[in-house]
Formats: C-alpha cells, structure tokens, sequence
C-alpha cells in the first residue's frame, strides 16, 4: 500500500501532464464537470487540492451487517467527520474508508446532530487525519465552486461550477449551485478559491427539478462548538427508543421551555411513552432551540416546533417542515383538551386518514370557557362524548374542546400559563403568524 504522501506526488506528477477529465479537448464543458479550457486546473490549484484527499473519506451505514447506504465525508476535526445525518438514520454501525487508502475504519459513535440542517458529527478510530477548513461566513453569489472525486488512474477529478445563490429551500438556508453531485459524492466538501469549504454539497428535488444544493459550512461550525467528548452510540439518532432510554424518561419530572415572553415549565404524560421519548430526544439535540413561536390563535393556543422556522424571514411562508417522520396517533380517552394542555398537531384528514402526528410541533391550549349547548353542538358534530367532569372543566377552566378524540395529547404545562396568555394575545397576519417574531431559545430537561 502507498503511502499518503507517494499518492499525492503521483497525482502532481499526472495533473501536470494532463487536463482534469471533465474537459474535453476542445475546452467545451461536459455535464457534471463544468471544467473549461479556461479554467483548466493549474498546477498550484493541483498541488492545493491534492492535499485534501487524505481528509476525504467513503462513509458506509450497516443495519447490523446489511449495507444501508454510502456517501462522502470529511475531516472537520483530527478524529471526528461531518456527514449528512439521513444516512445514518436506520444504521445500526458505520464505517470509513479514507480516498488515499484501502482500509476501513469504524465509526465509534456520533458527538452532535442537527436534524434540522440533516449534519451529524461522528468519532472515527484508529485514524487521524487534517481537518478541512470552513469557510466563516457567507460565500458570495458567482464564486468559483469546486469539489473533488476520489482519484482514478494518477487522476484527481476536479469538479467545477459556482455558487448561484444563498437563499431558503424547503425551509432551510442552503446554498445554490451550478455543479452536478452524483449520489456517491453526496456529503462532499465543496470549495471555494482559497481553499475552504463553503459547506457540504448534495442534490435534491424542489418544485419537481433537481437541485445541486451546500449545507453552509457556518452550521458545520456551530455544531462543532455544541460536540460533546463521549461518543453516542448511532442507534441513539434513530427515531425508536430503546427500553433503558424509555424508563429512564419516564422519571424526568419536566421540562422549561424558556420564550422570548418568559418560561413555561411542562410534564409529558406517561402515557403516551413514544410522543415522551420523541419529544425528549429531540430537546437533547437542541432541535427546539431558536424556533419560532410561528403560530397563535385567540381562543385556542400557541403553536411552534416546526423546522422551517429557524431561519424564516417575515414573508416566508412556514409550520409545514417536520424533523422528517411523523408518529402515530396515540389518543388517551381520559385526555382531553382542558386549558393548559399540550398536543400534537397533524395534517388533516383528507390524506391522513390514520391521523398521524408532525414529529415535533407540538401545541399549548390557552382556549376559552364553553357552554353546555356549546358542548351539545360539539358532540353532535364531530359523534365524541364528554364526560361530567370534562364538561365541568370546559364549563369552568375553558380549552379546546372540538379536538378531543382527533388529536394526540401528551403533555401539560404546570407552571407559567400567564406567558402563554400574553404570547396568544399578539398582532398575527392571515396566516395565524406572529407580526413579530417570537421565539423558544430553548428547552431544557429538569431531571
């Protein structure tokens, strides 16, 4: 086996003699290339890109031993890879393969997640390796973007394009470009001319095209700042819990949620253990922190959780993105919508016939006094009873009486109704959306 530095003088060697392989003779660009004659590689952009392929890795996920899936990766600390978190979802192990070696490396465990941004930051062993340098702030619109493909034949694949925009796509900042990423290379770094990445490239499809799209290497960052020293085990960022994990939730006696308006303190019901342990997976992976508080309604309740809401901007339409599943209805008849109640919201009916929930919005009832003939209309249009005590609490304590039976309960506030009394009074535009932004910094678990 050939050493790193043998490698990287072959490929000098090569790369001087001959053009990048996404250029034809002619200089005319090739699809998936854009390499032109103009912008052939010079020997200093070889010898520069040359020295990150020790840095680029193959990332495999197994099921116990099935393949799952494979991508790319890269260093962003000496022991630790950055990656897109899909790949990992189902994975029970995973493994790395280096572009400069034949030999695999295990993947020890993940030290941080960001569900939002689909990253996730995983502890290699018996390696060490240069990280990749990120870019620090935003690129600008038409810098050159250049990633590279493992090296074939004394041949360091340059693939170039350039960055078109940064701007919001299904919810989330990313970066626009015009380089074509195959599935294989999905996860790889992607540069600009001096030598940072900007971020991690992918395609995807939005508005029925296929976009080639860069998680910004500012949230690669942000994530490296929030690693924790002890690796988690992968099956952790699965959305089942196991049995330890479950009891052990089941003894957490709340939770804060600190606003913009102040703090609400909530328990989450036994009851409903995988709304519970959903719910506080996604607190220990900061999922909540910085959302927005994105929909109010008088009479009914405050609304957040929803993935889209991070980075919205006043007219961005939002309250559609989930952490990317839902989880099923889970209705407890003894649960009911009184005032201070936390559930679930779902898409309706229509194309949702098992009711199923959003995997992280979650709502809290503020909702009004009701009648008895109120309550008799009630049940008569949607065929659910209430019992003597809850129309006694409707009667006295108000809520949300025409969900019951339709929606999933899982939680209640115990201490600070008053804030969600104020946050429901505010300005909200067509869409239910406060005027002003109001947020949940964070939520925390009060063991």
């Amino acid at each position: 086996m050939k050493h790193p530095t043998q490698i990287l003088s072959i490929l000098l060697m090569a790369l001087v003699l001959a053009s990048c392989s996404s250029s034809d003779k002619k200089g005319t660009k090739s699809k998936g290339e854009q390499v032109t004659k103009a912008e052939s590689p010079s020997p200093n952009d070889d010898q520069s890109f040359a020295q990150f392929v020790p840095s680029l890795v193959k990332i495999e996920s197994f099921d116990k031993e099935r393949l799952l899936e494979s991508e790319t990766a890269f260093f962003v600390d000496s022991q630790t890879i950055v990656c897109r978190l899909s790949i990992l979802e189902n994975a029970t192990a995973a493994k790395i393969t280096p572009f400069d070696e034949e030999r695999a490396y295990p993947v020890i465990g993940y030290l941080a997640v960001d569900r939002i941004n689909n990253l996730v930051l995983l502890k290699v062993g018996n390696i060490q390796r240069t990280p990749i340098s990120l870019y620090p702030g935003i690129a600008p619109e038409t810098a050159k973007s250049i990633y590279l493909t493992k090296p074939q034949n004394n041949t360091l694949p340059l693939h170039r394009g350039k960055v078109l925009e940064f701007t919001t796509i299904s919810g989330t900042k990313l970066y626009r470009v015009d380089n074509q990423f195959r599935s294989k290379s999905y996860g790889t770094p992607v540069f600009v001319s001096n030598y940072q990445a900007i971020g991690l490239g992918y395609s995807e499809v939005v508005t029925y095209e296929n976009q080639s799209l860069v998680i910004p290497s500012i949230y690669i960052a942000n994530l490296l700042k929030k690693k924790t020293q002890t690796p988690k085990n992968l099956v952790n960022l699965q959305t089942k819990t196991s049995q330890v994990i479950s009891e052990a939730n089941s003894k957490i006696r709340g939770l804060l949620i600190e606003t913009d308006y102040g703090n609400i303190q909530i328990r989450l019901f036994n009851e409903t253990p995988e709304y519970r342990d959903n719910f506080i997976r996604l607190v220990r992976e900061n999922y909540y922190d910085s959302l927005l508080v994105h929909r109010v309604i008088k009479s009914f309740g405050i609304q957040s959780g929803a993935a889209d809401t991070r980075y919205a901007g006043p007219d961005d339409i939002v309250g559609w993105k989930g952490p990317g599943y839902s989880l099923p209805a889970h209705i407890v008849p003894k649960l009911f919508h009184k005032r201070g109640m936390i559930g679930s919201p779902r898409k309706p009916d229509r194309g949702n016939s098992k009711r199923r929930s959003d995997g992280s919005q979650y709502y809290i009832v503020t909702g009004r006094v009701y009648s008895d003939s109120e309550l008799d209309d009630i049940e008569k249009e949607t065929g659910h009873h209430f019992t003597a005590g809850q129309r006694r609490a409707y009667k006295i304590e108000g809520g949300a009486p025409h969900l019951d039976g339709m929606y999933t309960i899982f939680g209640q506030v115990i201490s600070g109704m008053e804030v969600a009394d104020q946050i429901v009074k505010v300005k909200t535009d067509e869409d239910f959306r406060p005027l002003k932004d109001i947020r949940v910094k964070k939520i925390t678990i009060l063991e």
